[in-house]
């Protein structure tokens, strides 16, 4: 069985080629995965990798032209033609190789963006409980970090050993021709040298993946702490804090040496192998020119290609490294992808009910858990078994003690989350046979937090409803006593709000919320707490506020404040995710011994 319920399909057939090291079939799996994401790029990458085997054609030339050059010289014959073609082959090979950079670059940009697109996509979607047991500063570095790490695989990576491969075959094909001796004493010393670095490299994947890993748990830390500077400055917690996040930076620093290390030996390997084979083919090569077995031109010729040869050499290793480093973050972003998101609308069977008149909202014996930190197994139950009925076009309030399954009840009827038995139905169908965008496009819901936006006014006003005017905008801020907020500013609406609403006062917040839910005409609105952080006055204009809507929208209102209770139609008591009493004030004062004491005390918690 899947997350939600649903039955998976039969188990894909094992690859009897795959490995039996996990390590390397996780390595296949990433390769299919960058096969994927780079087949919409095919075209360019073609374009490329025709440049670079143009390119490599040009390189090739050059040595053996240059030796055409020597023998002019030393026959005393004109240097012109050779030294023309010479020239014309640099030429070309500098235009080629910057032609191709471009390419590869916009290559590059492109595959991230498409990726971070997707990423995007994918966590604005996923199901509240995946996103309920992860650190969102890991996901975004997912974003941000591991795709930018994508374009290397593109720009230096796998362009790079296709084409180096060209030169290497086409160097080796060429010094054969010229002394096929120097040839073998070159690939004996090339060799031993490319074997340790093949060795480390296989090591590099490992590494960098650990080192994302832990820059992504430094970046969770570090946006914890900003998210809640100020209360941990009015604890004076500045130091434990600052340890904390000090351990996460100074886990991403090893890690990060960890990978450093195994970059470093590839550099000194790659020198080894290519100083050894430049002595061994200085060393044999001079002896064969003395004893008159190679000319100059042609120990000129080979040098060269030995140049040729080498150096993609040690780009190949390098880009073998950068292709790992790229595997080891797309094994990071295809976690994410792979994530399950909301279900799709494509088998609901109830569309076009929901408009804006008033529904019904009713509970038939819903009980629902929370999963655990796992994400595999629900935690305790939160609602067992809760039935209600919240009338069309009246108000009903959900009182009860902290923790009795209030805001979940919301969570349900918004389908934020699904039921783990029994039914949640507005407008008398199950939550789940009704499109999730029309049932939002329903329903105005206002978090107990009330977050407000990065942006401005107008911006968080416009989320639920981007063709209002400014005039309705202007009216419904008047009906949440913000009109004179917008009147006090000189920018109007395009006031800032701040990173967080941080601009604003909590009962700014949580009347800005509310103006954007009012805004929305819904047929269903849906308040947990709105007059938590509300002065009497604010308050009674936001009762003046619902109660003009009243009869054109339900409203089911999570309340703490009795003067928010005692007005409402209709009253359910929650305790222990059960209702336990129904009614309205005066009925429950009587009957509902839990009612009694909490409306006793003022405030319920």
């Amino acid at each position: 069985m899947s997350d939600d319920g649903t039955a998976r399909g039969p188990a894909e057939p094992a690859d009897p080629a795959d490995p039996a090291d996990p390590a390397d079939t996780g390595t296949r799996a990433d390769l299919r995965a960058l096969g994927r994401l780079l087949r919409p790029h095919t075209t360019a990458l073609a374009l490329a990798g025709a440049l670079g085997l143009a390119n490599a054609a040009a390189a090739l030339a050059q040595p053996l032209l240059v030796r055409e050059v020597v023998r002019a010289i030393e026959e005393a014959v004109s240097v012109v033609r050779p030294a023309t073609w010479l020239v014309v082959a640099l030429v070309v090979a500098a235009a080629l190789s910057g032609v191709q950079a471009y390419v590869l670059q916009r290559t590059g940009e492109a595959v991230v963006r498409r990726t971070r697109t997707r990423l995007v996509s994918r966590l604005l979607r996923l199901r509240l409980t995946e996103l309920d047991r992860r650190r969102s500063g890991d996901l975004i570095s997912r974003v941000g970090a591991d795709t930018t790490l994508l374009r290397t695989v593109v720009t230096s990576g796998l362009v790079d050993i296709a084409s180096g491969v060209v030169i290497i075959a086409g160097a080796v094909v060429a010094m054969a021709v010229v002394d096929p001796f120097l040839l073998a004493t070159t690939l004996t010393a090339v060799a031993v040298g490319m074997t340790g670095a093949l060795l480390v490299v296989r090591r590099v994947r490992a590494a960098s993946l650990a080192a994302q890993t832990a820059v992504g748990t430094m970046t969770s830390g570090v946006e914890r702490s900003l998210g809640g500077l100020r209360t941990i400055r009015a604890a004076g917690a500045e130091p434990r804090e600052e340890r904390a996040v000090g351990h996460a930076v100074d886990g991403a620093f090893l890690a990060g040496l960890r990978l450093a290390r195994l970059e470093a030996v590839l550099g000194p390997v790659a020198s080894i192998a290519v100083q050894g084979a430049f002595l061994a083919v200085l060393g044999v090569g001079g002896v064969r020119v003395a004893a008159g077995e190679v000319s100059v031109a042609d120990l000129v010729a080979f040098v060269l290609l030995l140049f040729l040869l080498v150096q993609p050499l040690a780009q190949g290793i390098a880009a073998v490294a950068a292709v790992q480093t790229g595997l080891g973050a797309l094994a990071r972003i295809e976690e994410v992808l792979a994530l399950p998101e909301e279900t799709a609308d494509d088998d609901v069977r109830v569309r076009g009910v929901l408009g804006h008149a008033p529904v019904e909202v009713r509970l038939d014996d819903v009980r629902f858990a929370y999963v655990d930190e796992t994400g595999e197994a629900p935690g305790p139950p939160v609602l067992r078994g809760a039935s209600l009925v919240a009338p069309a076009g009246r108000r009903t309030a959900l009182v009860g003690p902290s923790g009795a399954g209030k805001s979940t009840v919301l969570a349900l009827v918004e389908r934020f989350y699904d039921v783990d038995g029994g039914r949640v139905l507005v407008g008398g169908h199950d939550v789940r046979d009704l499109p999730r965008a029309e049932l939002r496009a329903a329903t105005a819901y206002v978090e107990q937090d009330a977050p407000a936006l990065a942006g401005t006014l107008r911006d968080n006003l416009l989320l639920g409803r981007p063709d209002a005017t400014d005039a309705e905008l202007l009216a419904v801020l008047d009906q949440v006593n913000l009109g004179e907020l917008v009147a006090q500013r000189a920018t109007g609406l395009d006031t800032q709000v701040g990173d967080d609403g941080v601009l604003l006062s909590g009962g700014q917040r949580q009347r800005l919320a509310i103006a954007r839910a009012l805004l929305a005409r819904p047929a269903l609105l849906l308040l947990d707490e709105p007059t938590a952080s509300l002065d009497s006055r604010n308050e009674q204009a936001l009762a003046d506020a619902v109660a003009a809507i009243g009869p054109t929208t339900t409203v089911l209102v999570v309340a703490h404040r009795l003067s928010t209770v005692v007005d409402a139609d209709r009253i359910v008591v929650v305790d222990d995710g059960r209702v336990v009493a129904e009614g309205t004030h005066a009925e429950l004062v009587g009957t509902s011994p839990l009612y009694r004491d909490l409306a006793a005390r003022q405030l319920l918690v």
